[in-house]
């Protein structure tokens, strides 16, 4: 965040969207207002963004579509969704997207600051950690998003990727619940919780076909990935 950043904000309430965009201006961000998603992809097509905001509900391309969009053209950058809604499927969805973190309106511009601070150290800390790791017939590629065994490969969501990228962190050791929920979902609450443990389904799910891999509960302390010889 010490560099300049070029934020692509998707809005549609006029006035909301201008007071966003002098906020980020005033903070020193070069920020692009657009009405709707599709003047929003449009945009992000045409020029280079280092972080996105986009609003939920959107005339023309709702921001759901606008985010699946995105994640055609860049799989990293950046995204965070401001939304009226406070559904848990909703949130679930935004994050199957590759949403980076969600915030419900009403919120405090400093909250936002700071939760948009906390996704660039990640995005910033991801330059210098492993990328590509092996458990057992299994190749795991971050920066790719994908799961490989054989001629099979699976594409994981931006969730998907980060909480595996944790587990093989500290394989074959106790991953801390409360570490994993910070750095993932920037606060350790009951929903964000249960949205970790639907990915971990997910994960024990690609990992089936080998008996060797074991995605295990470690009962009121988090997961530990042993991988076996």
């Amino acid at each position: 965040m010490e560099q300049q950043m070029k934020i692509l904000l998707a809005e549609d309430d006029k006035n909301f969207g201008t007071i966003l965009k002098a906020y980020f201006e005033a903070k020193g961000f070069q920020t692009t207002l657009c009405g709707d998603g599709h003047e929003a992809l449009e945009r992000f097509k045409r020029e280079d963004f280092n972080f996105c905001v986009f609003d939920v509900m959107m005339p023309v391309m709702d921001g759901f579509t606008l985010a699946a969009e995105v994640r055609k053209l860049d799989k990293k950058v950046p995204m965070l969704f401001l939304t009226a809604k406070n559904m848990e499927a909703d949130k679930l969805k935004g994050f199957e997207l590759g949403a980076d973190d969600y915030l419900t309106k009403p919120f405090s511009m400093e909250e936002l600051l700071l939760r948009m601070k906390a996704i660039m150290r990640r995005s910033a800390e991801d330059t210098v950690r492993p990328t590509v790791f092996q458990i057992g017939s299994f190749t795991f590629d971050y920066n790719r998003q994908m799961l490989i065994r054989g001629n099979e490969e699976s594409r994981l969501t931006s969730k998907e990727s980060e909480l595996l990228r944790l587990l093989c962190e500290n394989m074959n050791n106790v991953l801390d619940r409360s570490v994993a929920l910070n750095k993932i979902w920037y606060d350790d609450s009951y929903f964000n919780a249960r949205s970790m443990d639907v990915y971990i389904t997910k994960l024990r799910k690609y990992f089936k076909e080998d008996p060797s891999i074991e995605l295990m509960n470690v009962h009121g302390v988090g997961f530990k990935l042993l991988v076996g010889s």
